[in-house]
């Protein structure tokens, strides 16, 4: 049965950009990882962070010497990381945060295959990451999915309790639900975020264009209603589902919303026991989604 679930997953859901827009290399003077064919970045961190799956997933962090967060930002189905330059660096500089991106497992210089689980193993391996290299709590961290990186952003965040937030970019329902508009979920739909909202208790920010005609705004109302703790929604005049970017709201939105994270941190700091968290090692501009049609 798991494998069907992870065929279905495999056939509507992953488009990775071939070939790849960026390769890793390592500097022979430094022995740091370093991205080509695009342009370096001196403040950017390249990993390479083997997954329960046993894939080694390339992963970003893009450094604020400032930062107030670090978002983890999980990409739309048909883009990697190579594509996604210009946009962690706007919202580096713009919301003065940290930003740690990854390609998905079978995404640009990501081996493996991708899958629907592999993509949970593939954000949890990020996540320890930041734990362990840089000391980062789930209290400084904002979790970002872009529309089926909404899937394993909303997978862990279901499973942390004390992040600090969530952002719902262009978000889907289900896998399912983006093809056909079925009122029940079924064993083998995909990405089953109309279940697992219900299990995050940071506040939730979701943005969706009123335009959308790959994922119906429909699927954001919807995960705005069931989210726990609701913050002001950005619906989009005119947006579509891979323009939200260039709209001056997006970002506006964005930094009201990390403003009143921040000052929510600030009346709220951690307990000397969230210091002891451990990690996560156990689990019973772009072209940001495609589905198709059997």
């Amino acid at each position: 049965m798991g494998n069907m679930t992870s065929n279905v997953a495999a056939k509507l859901a992953f488009f990775p950009p071939s070939p790849a827009t960026y390769g890793v290399s390592k500097d022979e003077e430094t022995g740091k990882l370093m991205f080509t064919g695009v342009t370096p970045e001196k403040s950017m961190d390249v990993h390479q962070i083997t997954t329960k799956s046993g894939n080694k997933v390339v992963a970003t962090f893009w450094k604020d010497p400032f930062a107030r967060f670090t978002l983890i930002y999980s990409h739309g189905n048909a883009a990697d990381l190579g594509q996604m330059v210009e946009l962690f660096i706007e919202l580096r500089a713009h919301l003065r945060v940290n930003v740690m991106s990854y390609d998905y497992s079978g995404y640009g210089a990501s081996t493996g295959k991708p899958s629907e689980v592999n993509t949970y193993h593939d954000i949890e391996a990020v996540y320890n990451c930041l734990r362990s290299e840089y000391g980062i709590k789930q209290e400084e961290m904002v979790l970002y999915g872009q529309s089926v990186g909404s899937g394993p952003t909303l997978y862990l965040a279901s499973r942390l309790k004390r992040l600090r937030g969530v952002v719902l970019h262009s978000a889907i329902l289900s896998g399912i639900r983006v093809l056909y508009p079925v009122k029940m979920t079924f064993w083998f739909d995909i990405y089953k975020n109309i279940e697992r909202i219900r299990h995050v208790t940071c506040p939730v920010l979701v943005i969706h264009g009123t335009k959308d005609e790959v994922v119906n705004m429909s699927h954001g109302k919807r995960l705005w209603e069931l989210s726990k703790d609701k913050y002001d929604p950005l619906w989009v005049k005119g947006g579509g589902h891979c323009n939200l970017e260039s709209y001056p709201e997006y970002i506006k939105h964005l930094l009201k919303f990390i403003n009143a994270m921040e000052k929510l941190a600030l009346n709220n700091p951690p307990t000397k026991q969230a210091d002891d968290e451990p990690s996560i090692t156990k689990t019973k501009h772009n072209c940001c989604l495609r589905f198709r049609k059997k």
